[in-house]
């Protein structure tokens, strides 16, 4: 990968495709921009450990439906914490599990500068 010829997206995207979304099925089948994966639940609980054991953070979860309906979004700032807190993500995913919905879900991502380069 050459990160010269490359902006911070595509960077980032990258990155996440490596190092978290490795391995998992994305639910995306074109409804959504291509750069949008979601993931089934079981899926989307690997996301969120694979970001708390690399230090990145989430900015915000945001599940559709099965039939790619908008359901709902949590952001991290409703917690009053910091993205890379795993406790908020984890407890506004079991919010949304205790919905009884069967939901796909995306969110956006934070990751540290220095872990870019990688």
């Amino acid at each position: 990968m050459d990160i010269n010829n490359m902006d911070e997206f595509e960077i980032k995207y990258k990155f996440l495709e490596k190092h978290v979304y490795h391995g998992l099925k994305n639910l995306n089948t074109g409804w959504d921009a291509p750069s949008i994966l979601y993931f089934s639940e079981h899926d989307f609980r690997i996301v969120l450990n694979r970001i708390k054991r690399l230090g990145l953070g989430i900015n915000g979860i945001e599940p559709w439906d099965m039939d790619n309906h908008y359901f709902d979004t949590k952001v991290f700032e409703e917690y009053t914490t910091v993205s890379t807190d795993a406790d908020w993500y984890n407890k506004a995913f079991i919010e949304f599990i205790k919905t009884g919905e069967k939901l796909q879900y995306s969110a956006s991502y934070y990751v540290p500068e220095e872990l870019l380069k990688m």
